[in-house]
């Protein structure tokens, strides 16, 4: 497992996590999200020969600490700059408790997220690394 890697592209994560609150609203961030995956994708499919699944996996769960970290800090910001978000988590179980339902679904979108990022660099390793054809070479 290259936890070297996964932790510097977590960063993308502390990112997103802090631009989300402060700057980017929530109609485009799917957008920034499917641009870190494919990148994040090529890393791993070109960085680690084997795992890259897991890889993918664990990197979604070191994202969601990032991004619900910063939602759960920076909350009222948070809220205050995506309505939607918050009318949902009226409806959710624990109304009262919006904080501890952000760290209760946190990980459920971290495995969302990471199952995505470790199919992508499924495909991507498929792609870069086509598997090698024997030889027909008659000796």
């Amino acid at each position: 497992m290259n936890w070297k890697l996964i932790f510097q592209l977590s960063l993308f994560g502390l990112a997103m996590g802090l631009a989300t609150v402060f700057v980017i609203p929530s109609k485009v961030e799917p957008a920034f999200w499917v641009a870190i995956f494919a990148i994040c994708a090529y890393f791993i499919a070109t960085r680690c020969p084997t795992l890259r699944f897991a890889h993918g996996q664990i990197l979604g769960l070191v994202n969601c600490v990032w991004v619900t970290g910063a939602h759960v800090l920076f909350f009222n910001r948070y809220v205050a700059s995506h309505a939607r978000e918050a009318a949902m988590m009226k409806t959710m179980p624990l109304p009262g408790s919006p904080r501890l339902m952000m760290l209760l679904m946190g990980p459920t979108v971290g495995i969302i997220s990471g199952a995505i990022i470790g199919a992508f660099a499924v495909v991507a390793g498929i792609l870069l690394n086509p598997p090698k054809k024997p030889s027909s070479n008659p000796a």
